[in-house]
Parts: structure tokens; sequence; C-alpha cells
């Protein structure tokens, strides 16, 4: 059962929160303890709520999360998922456990550094921001994921109107409005970037540091940012549906000119010339994948009305674990 996205029942657990630091977590075993104490050193002078959830994690971070929650009871928040969902799945469900005035997201394996949100928040206070995204001075990223953010930058410029000087990131403080905007969502592919650029025109971006991984590997493969890159190109948009008719009508267009012009050289040019099965074969070829191409954007639609339609849920809690309450609870 998907945990309700109201947050009032969260507010009165943790009153007067500055700012809640949300961490989706996957096989960060080794690293999250490192994490979290960077963090509450960070904000030793600040009311701060560090909401750890756990996203099917395959090593034991499951019972490093929970000795966490154990050292500092009145800290931390750590929900437990019943399986792997994803990580944007796993952040807006971090964000509905987050109830501080300002949120930030920020990754499990310490290559965001924490001592960055205060000025990333600071920004964001000085010029009436609603989030304000990390901009990394150098990405320590494996090149395939370099390479994927880049096309993924660049789609978004389109899809979602992104300005194109604004580089998305993982690492970014929100204002509690886009948080609270960001948590209707109900559909089964969450894309935050994009609910937060349809939520609000006011964002920024700040250069920090980005981190060398200290330890295991980045849980992003190409086959994951290939599913990223379609939350974001199918799921906030009609626009594929829209290039598909104009990619339709373009080969159309080249295959009646094509045709006159196989014609012309028949009739005039070159009257010795065999046009056959070869020719013909590259034409059916070059339409069917046209036609399979359309084909395939309108399923993917369909597919995901389907979903969302069979109430596919975004994210399933097997528990969390909560300063107000010290034993496990269900939803």
């Amino acid at each position: 059962m998907t945990l309700p996205t109201t947050t009032k029942h969260l507010a009165i657990d943790h009153p007067g929160t500055d700012i809640s630091i949300v961490i989706p977590v996957y096989n960060g075993a080794d690293s999250i303890a490192l994490v979290v104490q960077r963090v509450r050193e960070t904000f030793a002078n600040c009311r701060c709520q560090i909401v750890l959830v756990n996203d099917g994690s395959q090593d034991h971070s499951e019972s490093v999360c929970r000795a966490l929650v154990e050292q500092h009871a009145n800290q931390i928040v750590f929900v437990q998922l019943a399986r792997n969902f994803g990580e944007h799945n796993a952040v807006i469900c971090g964000l509905n456990h987050a109830a501080g005035d300002f949120v930030a997201i920020m990754d499990d394996d310490a290559q965001n550094p924490p001592e960055e949100i205060p000025r990333m928040l600071q920004h964001l206070k000085d010029n009436n921001l609603d989030v304000v995204f990390g901009r990394y001075l150098e990405r320590k990223h494996v090149w395939y994921r370099q390479l994927g953010s880049y096309f993924n930058d660049r789609v978004a410029v389109l899809m979602l109107r992104k300005p194109r000087d604004l580089y998305l990131s993982s690492f970014k403080v929100m204002s509690r409005f886009v948080v609270d905007e960001i948590i209707k969502y109900r559909g089964p592919f969450p894309y935050i970037d994009g609910l937060i650029c349809q939520s609000t025109s006011r964002l920024g971006q700040l250069d920090v540091k980005h981190d060398q991984r200290l330890v295991g590997e980045s849980g992003y493969t190409l086959r994951k940012l290939i599913r990223l890159w379609l939350n974001m190109f199918l799921g906030f948009s009609i626009l594929p549906l829209r290039l598909s008719i104009f990619l339709g009508f373009l080969f159309s267009l080249v295959s009646v000119f094509a045709l006159l012009a196989i014609i012309v050289d028949k009739l005039w040019i070159n009257p010795n010339v065999t046009v056959g099965i070869p020719t013909l074969f590259v034409c059916v070829a070059m339409f069917s994948g046209v036609q399979l191409i359309v084909l395939g954007t309108i399923g993917e639609y369909v597919g995901r009305v389907f979903l969302y339609t069979g109430g596919r849920p975004i994210f399933v809690e097997r528990y969390a674990i909560r300063q107000c309450d010290r034993s496990d609870e269900s939803f």
C-alpha cells in the first residue's frame, strides 16, 4: 500500500524543522554512515531532519540505516521500501516524510558534499528561488553517465522548456512550496526534475564540488539511464507524438520525390537502368522502420496509461521508523 501524500502528520512529528535532507540509499552500506555524519556536523546548530530511504538494496544497507536511527533517534527517519523502485521513486517517498521548511536531496555515495548545502540554501533565499541545483565544477561520474546526462540535458531543453544554461542535477535544495507540489504526483514513472519544471520557473544553480566516489560503483547502469531518459521524454509532453506525425509526413514527402526521380531517370536519363528488387527492399525497410518508430511511441504512451489506470504504485513502504515512534510502523 502506498503512503498518502499528505505531510500534515509529519509536520507534527518534527515541529519547527529548518531543513530536511532526503537521501535515497541503494547499496550504500559502506558510505551512508559517513554521509550522515557529515550532514550532522554541517547542521549541528540547525534543526535538521535526515530522511533515509532504502530502495531495495542488496547489501546490508538496511541494518546500517537502522543502527543510525538508533544512534540519532531524534533526527533521522528511516524508510524501508518493499523492493527496488528506482531513485526518483525513492526520492518522492522521502519527500513525503520530509517536514522541513526547505528540503535538500543528495546521493548516498559521499560525492555530494553536504557542506555545500548551506550555500545553496542561502542562494535560494537571497534570490527568492524555489529550487537551486548544484552545478558540478568537475564531474566525477563515469563517461557513459556524463554522456547520458549531457544528452538528457539537451532533450530537457526541448521537452521541459528548461533554460539552456541550467544544469539539472540530483543535488538540489527546494522550497516547501515545490515539495508539496511534487508529492501530489500519482503516476508510476516519476521524474523529479520534470515535476519541478512543471511546478515553478524560479530555478537557479550554484557551482559546487563533486567529490570522488569513495567505495563501490554507481547504481546507474546504461539500462537505468535509458529508462530515466524515457521517463522524461514520454512522461511530461506529447511532443514525441507530434514529432512522429512530422516524421511520417517527412518520409512520405521524401518517398514522393524519390519516386518522381526514379521515373524521370528511367524515362529520360538512363532508360537502361534496372529498377528492381534491391530498390524495393530498401524502400520497404526504410518505411517499415518509420512505422515501427511511430507505433512504438504510441504503444509506449498507451502502456503508460494502462499502468497508471491500473494503479501501479510509485513506491511501497515495508515499514518506517520515525523519531516519535520507536517501533516499526507499516503503511
